[in-house]
């Protein structure tokens, strides 16, 4: 599914569970901007740095009209005990099941030291008001992600 997702292309509809309990789905975000950061594995220390980048910046987010959302396979007990450890401000989504990942091409095969196995992708997607594909990030390297994005959602 990745190949549909470019720029200008509909953003894929998803509902999902997220922390603090609840769902978050596309259509609450109607009329704003979204970051749906994409993160393998919360607590760990690519992902702890990431969090925090986009919630130390997540006024100016705001003052764009931008919201963030950063999703995980992880259980929304995990993104809960990650959230309150390191005192992130943005919303965390969880899709154990995969469908949301899958959607936006943040599932697949990775490798690490010669085994290949399957998991979360680390990308971006920047969404326009109307729900469009604005810009995706698909290797994202961590330092300095956040305010890049940040400038992407600004010029938008």
């Amino acid at each position: 599914m990745e190949s549909e997702l470019k720029p200008g292309s509909r953003a894929p509809a998803f509902k999902i569970d997220r922390d603090g309990g609840g769902s978050v789905a596309l259509k609450d975000f109607k009329g704003r901007k979204l970051v749906l950061y994409f993160y393998p594995r919360a607590d760990t220390p690519g992902c702890t740095r990431e969090a925090i980048e986009f919630s130390k910046l997540r006024a100016q987010f705001a003052k764009a009209n931008t919201e963030i959302l950063g999703v995980s396979a992880d259980s929304v007990a995990a993104q809960d005990r990650f959230k309150s450890k390191h005192k992130i401000s943005v919303a965390l989504g969880s899709d154990p099941a995969h469908t949301m990942l899958t959607a936006y091409g943040a599932w697949g095969e990775k490798s690490l030291y010669g085994r290949k196995f399957m998991g979360v992708i680390r990308k971006t997607v920047l969404i326009d008001e109307n729900g469009r594909i604005a810009r995706i990030w698909p290797k994202v390297s961590v330092a300095g992600h956040a305010e890049e994005v940040l400038e992407a959602a600004k010029i938008l």
